[in-house]
């Protein structure tokens, strides 16, 4: 199963984004997206798995919930918008990776493409960076990668360019 994880599109999409998520199975998208056009757009590329984020307005919270818990072959996902990393997550996370475990824990908001091991939790952090230009990053980002058997494989970090030079989007 091929995924694209994006975060923080700030209503931003383009023709860079969609040409690199081509093929996928999922998207999953870690919050902040802005507007509904962005939705439009990945959902006719593959079906979309969504939490919303601190910049999402009450139509995307009617919509779509704030944590995400799913299994995909045997691996526990959690997907919120904020969250932090190994050694630094916001509190409120804390407290759910204690009532419910989690293999992979996906969150945005930082604008940072970070994946780390967490021995503590036992989990491994991703955080896609962010794919739009809205924020102080500078290139723009998003993770590729499968899971085969079980297993997360063939993780791919893709560069969209730089953050303020915008692509015409033809769609």
């Amino acid at each position: 199963m091929k995924i694209a994880l994006l975060s923080d599109s700030h209503s931003h999409i383009d023709n860079a984004i969609l040409t690199a998520i081509e093929g996928v199975d999922e998207i999953w998208h870690a919050g902040d997206v802005g507007s509904w056009n962005v939705i439009d757009e990945l959902q006719i590329i593959a079906p979309l798995r969504v939490v919303y984020g601190n910049i999402d307005d009450h139509t995307f919270r009617a919509e779509y919930p704030l944590d995400l818990h799913f299994e995909i072959q045997g691996l526990r996902i959690f997907m919120t918008h904020i969250g932090g990393y190994p050694g630094r997550y916001a509190s409120r996370v804390r407290a759910i990776f204690t009532e419910t475990p989690c293999d992979i824990f996906i969150c945005g908001h930082s604008h940072i493409c970070k994946v780390m091991r967490d021995p503590k939790y036992n989990h491994l952090m991703m955080n896609p960076g962010a794919i739009g230009h809205h924020g102080f990053h500078v290139i723009r980002t998003l993770l590729l990668f499968e899971i085969n058997e079980g297993k997360l494989d063939h993780l791919q970090v893709v560069e969209l360019g730089r953050r303020g030079r915008k692509n015409k989007f033809k769609g």
